[in-house]
């Protein structure tokens, strides 16, 4: 039985959302087959949502007509920082796409809801800002550092490459810690050219300088090098703290040149979407 794709976008009617639709639709354009995609909106009240669904229901047909790819509507009622994750366990989806604001106003103050919604998830997310800016997708940054998880990262650059012709760029952080960690990184980023070589992904390694924070220097890299995303992993058992200060996962999910970033948590390793070794 060949896989279905199920790609999860939230939907609260504002052009965010839109525009995370659009980066559905240009997955599911390359999949081709098996692939449908469902638009979710969290209601705040249970009587809301008949009337929400219709309205939802409407789009998702507009929707399925002028592309060609299924598209399906769901509305629950619930917070956002549950649902989400759990509708993407439900329908066993293999990416939420979500848009996103960035950070701003009080979200500076009390931290990132992309990533609070995130973190509740065994789903990987694909966070965006804006619409995409070309069909292909053919440069993804992976940061390297000295975090086992690092290796789950390479599974999700290995199913995109069946659809798209890309070149993974990993970006290694500088050394200078302790020797330990040293030695991590320098495990992490062999078993990655071993992963890609078995598998013919194209790559490319480059190093951080280290002059500033290593979440920093991997925007300003993709930046450089107009990546289409960052794939990253978020914090291990991540707490309120992470929120209220900044996780650096948060920094790069928001990052002001709105590059598009897909987030692992650590996890995810054999649930959902596939994410196996």
């Amino acid at each position: 039985m060949e896989k279905e794709y199920v790609l999860l976008v939230p939907w609260d009617f504002t052009p965010v959302a839109e525009n995370a639709l659009k980066h559905a639709i240009r997955l599911a354009r390359r999949i081709k087959e098996n692939v449908k995609i469902y638009l979710l909106h969290i209601a705040k009240r249970e009587k809301d949502i008949p009337e929400l669904l219709d309205d939802l229901k409407k789009i998702a047909e507009i929707e399925t007509e002028s592309t060609g790819v299924s598209v399906q509507a769901i509305v629950r009622e619930g917070s956002i920082f549950t649902e989400i994750g759990e509708v993407a366990k439900e329908v066993n989806a293999f990416l939420v796409v979500m848009g996103t604001h960035g950070i701003r106003g009080m979200q500076k103050l009390t931290g990132s809801w992309a990533l609070k919604v995130i973190a509740n998830s065994d789903v990987p997310f694909y966070v965006v800002q804006e619409a995409p800016e070309r069909d292909e997708i053919k440069k993804i940054v992976v940061p390297i550092d000295f975090m086992i998880e690092n290796k789950q990262k390479l599974r999700l650059v290995y199913e995109l490459s069946m659809f798209f012709n890309l070149t993974a760029h990993l970006l290694v952080r500088k050394s200078g810690y302790s020797q330990t960690d040293n030695i991590r990184i320098k495990g992490n980023l062999n078993f990655a050219k071993k992963y890609l070589d078995e598998r013919g992904i194209k790559y490319e390694i480059a190093m951080a300088e280290g002059k500033e924070d290593f979440w920093k220097e991997t925007v300003e890299y993709a930046e450089k090098i107009d990546a289409d995303m960052i794939m990253i992993m978020t914090t291990k058992d991540i707490t309120a703290l992470d929120y209220v200060f900044g996780a650096d996962e948060q920094k790069i999910i928001a990052n002001d040149s709105k590059i598009p970033v897909i987030a692992v948590n650590p996890k995810q390793l054999g649930v959902g979407g596939g994410i196996t070794f």
